[in-house]
């Protein structure tokens, strides 16, 4: 029996290099500190600093927005560069540092200017981080590499809201004791990039083109523009924990909820990444897009408890047959030198939709009703699969390139 179990470890684990592990460790920690903090934030805007729907629109989408326009950026830097480690180690130190003092916020505008420094160093760091797993990994097994490393950061995600849970439940009297106490797993993180990351050698990008020489063409421009029409209808998963709040989920229980969520997602995630190894990208995006699409119009009709569980997990399943398989297909269709600005352009789409996608769900929302703002993003979603389907061939992206 041992030795059956030892076999399937190494199946499991085939394949993930040292760098693709410790970045995995890294995301890991990272969100262990965020989700400290994130699922407690619409709670603590509207109930302690007294904002509503469209203020909370506006903050994270202002926030997502910034972040998607610097991974634009240190993306194209980084095919410039031969050194993308160093721009993944400052942009999760700038977070690290900057997150934790949302405690001290006394106001919405506070959280803002908080939030806006978190996810500038998201932005610094994640386009050269995806490119460094792209570098880091065997061609073949590319989804199954961002399925690993989205688990990780799910697991971290895990662990994150039960901690705070556990604190308020047991320890702690205020929410922002929480906040502090979340510095403790971002410094862990930074210091495992600092020391145990390691930079492989790669042929560098071009450093003669202008800006808008460098946005991509083809299938890759198609399938970036279609990703945009999909994320104008994906708002902030701040107002999925705003209508559970309002369906009747105590502040206490939210962390679990938002921990259960993630369970889904990390245990999905890698299964759905190796899948799309063998059946190809384009069948298990246009599903998690249909899959969003549902959840996203349950949550309009939902009217109990039971309802936000159930959804949640669909919800998960949603995250766990796009993030690592969307990422995969991009470096797919992507020249190896050029990766760092695929994941630029792809970040900067979805990052540059999260401001009005997320400002219209709240307008919506305030105007007319929540039942109306989960329609129009699933609306959003269905349009987005069916021009997947139709303008990007299957046969001709599904096939692995091997530079």
């Amino acid at each position: 029996m041992n030795a059956s179990l030892g076999r399937e470890k190494h199946r499991f684990f085939k394949g993930i290099t040292g760098n693709i592990l410790i970045l995995g460790l890294v995301s890991f920690l990272t969100d262990f500190s965020s989700e400290m903090i994130y699922p407690l934030l619409p709670v603590f805007l509207t109930a302690v600093l007294g904002a509503g729907p469209a203020v909370l629109g506006a903050i994270e989408g202002i926030a997502e927005s910034t972040a998607s326009l610097l991974k634009l950026v240190s993306g194209i830097m980084s095919d410039r560069v031969a050194d993308r480690k160093r721009l993944v180690l400052s942009g999760y130190g700038i977070s690290s540092f900057a997150r934790p003092f949302i405690a001290a916020a006394t106001g919405p505008l506070a959280v803002l200017i908080i939030r806006f420094a978190d996810r500038v160093g998201k932005g610094i760091r994640t386009s050269p981080r995806d490119a460094l797993i792209a570098d880091s990994v065997d061609p073949s097994i590319r989804g199954k590499a961002y399925g690993f490393h989205r688990s990780m950061d799910h697991a971290g995600a895990i662990v994150g809201p039960l901690v705070a849970s556990a604190l308020l439940a047991f320890v702690v009297s205020d929410m922002r004791t929480v906040f502090w106490l979340a510095a403790i797993p971002g410094i862990l993180a930074v210091t495992l990039i600092a020391f145990k990351v390691k930079e492989v050698a790669r042929r560098t990008g071009p450093s003669n083109r202008t800006f808008l020489g460098l946005f991509p063409h083809g299938r890759l421009r198609a399938y970036i523009i279609i990703l945009f029409i999909f994320t104008l209808g994906n708002s902030s998963d701040a107002f999925l924990l705003l209508q559970a709040g309002r369906l009747g989920v105590s502040p206490v229980i939210i962390p679990l909820l938002w921990a259960f969520f993630h369970v889904v997602k990390m245990c999905s995630s890698m299964p759905f990444g190796a899948l799309s190894d063998r059946i190809g990208r384009r069948k298990i995006i246009v599903t998690g897009w249909g899959v969003y699409a549902l959840t996203y119009v349950g949550f309009g009709y939902a009217t109990t408890e039971t309802h936000v569980w159930l959804l949640f997990t669909l919800y998960g399943l949603f995250y766990g047959l796009t993030e690592g398989t969307e990422k995969a297909f991009l470096v797919d269709i992507s020249r190896a030198e050029e990766r760092g600005s695929a994941f630029g352009w792809y970040n900067f789409a979805i990052g540059i939709g999260a401001l009005p996608a997320s400002l219209l769900f709240g307008l919506i929302w305030q105007m007319v009703g929540p039942k109306a703002a989960f329609a129009f993003g699933a609306g959003l979603a269905g349009l987005a699969a069916l021009l997947l389907m139709f303008f990007i061939n299957p046969a001709r992206t599904d096939e692995v390139r091997l530079s």
